[in-house]
């Protein structure tokens, strides 16, 4: 009976461990402006680059889910890699917590729940410490599930879960997506208005900017002006503008999730705004000399091929 209880504790342990990390790995990719944002928070906090910051992204989401996945199958593989790889894995997300905690601060959310559940640095930190005790535990007193193919399944499943996440979050491309084919100039005159406390410091109608026009609401406005500041932060010279319209009460919670105050931002009435962006947010317009180039997919936005098209020069045709 003593050994019938251990083997159901154990058992449990493993599930609720597996459970925990399919959560985790749930709470990033539920949406696609959740895995933006775990993919940019990689840019902004560890200073991956954007194109190492996709991938490592989709894999260390990819391994959550294999992970979780083996320990609920009770499949641990050959003298138990996968609890070993777990415990790396957790070894490592914890370092990661300890460098966030000293050089971000405590007060701030580490992502490891996606935007689902809050959780500092210090709390996720506790949590890792709690999960890494119980893969001792489960290292040492529990077998897994053995059977004849187990030891070719395990690293077969681990390697297709793992590559999953580019599946369904494919690759974006290497260049932007140029939305806006034809030019056409630009009425920016409600900025202007006379008396307007927040009209741009700079002339909009002279040189190359990026305008987004965002609502405060929106979850992919939020995203996008997240990303947008953490390209400023990588380069302060991009001439990046944010344009919102919505209610002022809703900018406290907008600041907290994008962390946008280093790039101007001007407010604009719903008609004036609505009359240059349309109904489709965020608009995110390409303008040289007050002439609309391109209009950017936000989730293919690409700091390079911005640095390229700023680098350009050629004449404006009229």
């Amino acid at each position: 009976m003593q050994q019938y209880l251990k083997n159901v504790l154990l058992s449990l342990l493993s599930i609720l461990t597996g459970a925990l990390f399919l959560y985790s790995a749930f709470t990033k990719t539920y949406s696609i402006e959740g895995f933006e944002r775990f993919q940019y928070t990689i840019v902004e906090y560890i200073s991956f680059p954007w194109q190492l910051a996709v991938h490592s992204s989709r894999i260390l989401v990819g391994m959550e889910f294999a992970l979780g996945a083996l320990l609920i199958a009770h499949l641990y593989g050959h003298r138990k890699w996968v609890l070993k790889v777990a415990l790396a894995l957790l070894i490592a997300f914890s370092i990661y917590l300890i460098y966030l905690w000293a050089a971000v601060g405590n007060d701030i959310n580490c992502g490891c729940f996606g935007d689902k559940v809050w959780m500092s640095p210090a709390s996720s930190l506790i949590k890792n410490i709690i999960l890494m005790a119980v893969l001792f535990i489960l290292l040492k007193y529990h077998t897994g599930l053995q059977f004849k193919w187990a030891k070719w399944t395990t690293p077969i499943l681990f390697i297709a879960i793992t590559v999953s996440p580019y599946f369904y979050y494919p690759l974006p491309p290497s260049q932007p997506s140029w939305l806006q084919k034809d030019r056409y100039k630009i009425d920016l005159s409600a900025l202007y208005t006379p008396g307007k406390t927040d009209a741009p410091q700079v002339d909009l109608y002279q040189g190359k900017h990026i305008i987004a026009f965002v609502s405060l609401t929106c979850p992919h406005c939020k995203i996008a002006a997240y990303k947008m500041h953490i390209m400023k932060e990588k380069n302060p010279s991009l001439p990046f503008h944010i344009v919102y319209a919505g209610s002022e009460k809703y900018l406290p919670q907008y600041w907290k999730e994008t962390n946008a105050k280093n790039i101007p931002h001007m407010r604009l009435k719903a008609d004036d705004f609505t009359a240059v962006a349309g109904y489709s947010w965020p608009a995110i317009f390409m303008v040289n000399n007050g002439w609309v180039e391109a209009r950017l997919d936000y989730v293919s936005m690409n700091q390079a091929a911005i640095e390229q098209w700023l680098a350009e020069k050629q004449p404006v045709k009229q």
